[in-house]
């Protein structure tokens, strides 16, 4: 939530009220967007993608 909330400036009940896998979508697409304007991970020669990030959820 807090990633979708972030680039896209939407409070808390507009991301909620996304089903999980539009939300999940729009994750996708933000980090597409970021991926074609950010360098891939040097050591990795990956892009980084935050679907694939192992990120323990805050609440």
């Amino acid at each position: 939530m807090a990633f979708i909330s972030y680039y896209f400036h939407w409070g808390g009940d507009e991301v909620m009220a996304l089903d999980h896998a539009a939300r999940r979508r729009w994750c996708e697409e933000i980090s597409s967007i970021n991926a074609d304007l950010t360098p891939s991970d040097a050591r990795s020669g990956k892009e980084k993608n935050i679907t694939e990030m192992n990120v323990r959820p805050v609440f």
